[in-house]
């Protein structure tokens, strides 16, 4: 069932992509037309703009890849699918732009051209998704090629189980029909799909359907009966699902694997995808070089003023909390004096967070040449050698030192749950404004439980504008 499951997510996927290649390939086409047949009749560079149109093949590619573009899709309405619909034309106008000017080739292309391209391609791209849409959910879910599929359940439990997988169902499988284990009800209706059989006579029927799989979900039978019932199925050739959700769907991060030979059921607040994990990975160790290069380009410069303004060393490293309780070294530029640490008990009773991190808007431990790298962030940049060596990444929650991590709870240490990065959600939600911790981890559990290569990309464009506006820094 897996394989049917990834090769139904696969058409999902590609099917999409190549509905918006299509449609971009149809809407550059004709607005070159417009543009140079009917606007202005002249001749122009058709190598050129054939270079143009592999551009926008690339970024449209690269959108699919890194955004997360086609997620949900089956699931969005009229709308949300415009929404994305005019983010997606709109980045790649951007992309297109950025593209020809680092290939110093935006001159020779028609500024006309733009706003008549991203007319069409969202006109196109609009009207052909919706078009999909429709025929697969409407057609294709009630024809013969999609997944049929017996809801076998028990009376006092029936509807909920029914309307529940309506509401979840997939774009590629039908609920044809229920069987209600241990009543008859035969020729009654739950949620509109028929009921054709109860224990008695449920072999029998099931014999004479059209049916890929079967759901059971009958709580409190005994193992024995299950386990029968699933043999009997199997040898009619079909897909058996049984429900041994625990927490009533409350967690819907749950999957079956192997350990050790043993079959377990393993349970998750947030799964993410290794795929794009990997993707994330490559970015951080392309961030960390670039950031690492600027960082030895600025250290002299850096060095000179900390060693002029106050005795001690130029670095400043301290044991902070990583991924799940792993303890690793950080790196900064050091912005105060060299007994910060031991003052800060003194300092206590002014803290400005509440909760378990210590904050002062005018800490005296602070240098003056300090204060203008905390400012500016450059403090921060040694930071790029942690992230080249994995122990954080660009975009995450921000690490704790250890002994804020020997007073978490167990809500807390959901935030250590993923790799720690340089900037996260609370940094660009006002990173001098918030003062209770307790908001702190409300927005890192926003973005552990919402993450996404383009929520990343967004947290990113926001820390640049959030640097150079000086709003402060932790």
């Amino acid at each position: 069932m897996e394989n049917v499951r990834r090769k139904n997510k696969m058409i999902e996927t590609y099917s999409v992509l190549l509905i918006d290649l299509v449609s971009l390939a149809a809407a550059y086409a004709l607005s070159l037309y417009i543009r140079f047949r009917v606007i202005h009749y002249e001749d122009y560079p058709r190598q050129f703009h054939l270079t143009v149109g592999a551009y926008l093949v690339v970024l449209c590619l690269l959108y699919s890849l890194f955004l997360d573009a086609n997620q949900n899709f089956f699931y969005r309405g009229w709308y949300q699918e415009f929404y994305y619909t005019v983010r997606y034309s709109f980045i790649l106008i951007v992309g297109l732009v950025l593209v020809l000017y680092l290939t110093q080739q935006s001159y020779a292309f028609s500024r006309l051209i733009y706003g008549i391209f991203a007319v069409l391609n969202i006109l196109f791209t609009y009207v052909v998704h919706m078009l999909f849409k429709k025929v697969m959910w409407r057609y294709y879910r009630t024809s013969s090629n999609s997944e049929k599929l017996l809801v076998v359940t028990q009376s006092d439990i029936a509807g909920e189980v029914v309307r529940n997988l309506l509401k979840g169902k997939e774009w590629y499988y039908d609920i044809t029909a229920a069987a209600v284990y241990d009543m008859e009800e035969n020729g009654k209706e739950i949620e509109g799909v028929p009921v054709v059989a109860s224990k008695a006579d449920l072999y029998d029927v099931v014999v004479q359907m059209t049916v890929d799989e079967v759901f059971i979900c009958l709580p409190g039978t005994p193992v024995a009966e299950i386990r029968s019932m699933v043999e009997r199925f199997e040898e009619m050739g079909l897909v058996c699902h049984y429900n041994v959700d625990l927490f009533s769907r409350v967690n819907p991060n749950t999957y079956v694997q192997k350990m050790a030979g043993y079959s377990v059921i393993s349970f998750a607040l947030r799964t993410m995808d290794s795929r794009r994990l990997l993707i994330k990975r490559a970015m951080d160790i392309l961030g960390a070089l670039v950031g690492l290069a600027l960082t030895a380009v600025m250290t002299p410069f850096v060095a000179l003023a900390i060693k002029l303004d106050s005795p001690g060393p130029v670095f400043f490293s301290q044991v902070r909390i990583g991924k799940n309780g792993r303890r690793f070294k950080i790196w900064k530029f050091r912005s105060m004096y060299i007994d910060a640490e031991a003052r800060k008990k003194e300092l206590e009773a002014q803290n400005e967070i509440q909760g378990l991190m210590f904050k002062m808007q005018d800490d005296p431990r602070i240098t003056r040449v300090g204060r203008f790298l905390r400012k500016t962030s450059i403090d921060e940049t040694p930071q790029f050698f942690n992230i080249l060596m994995g122990h954080m990444s660009l975009v995450g929650t921000r690490p704790p030192t250890e002994d804020e991590f020997e007073r978490y709870n167990g809500y807390y240490r959901r935030r250590m749950s993923i790799t720690p990065g340089l900037t996260g959600m609370w940094q660009v939600s006002g990173r001098s404004d918030i003062q209770d911790f307790e908001e702190i981890v409300r927005l890192d559990l926003e973005y552990i439980d919402n993450w996404s290569l383009g929520l990343d990309f967004k947290i990113l464009f926001m820390t640049v504008f959030a640097v150079l506006g000086r709003k402060g820094s932790k």
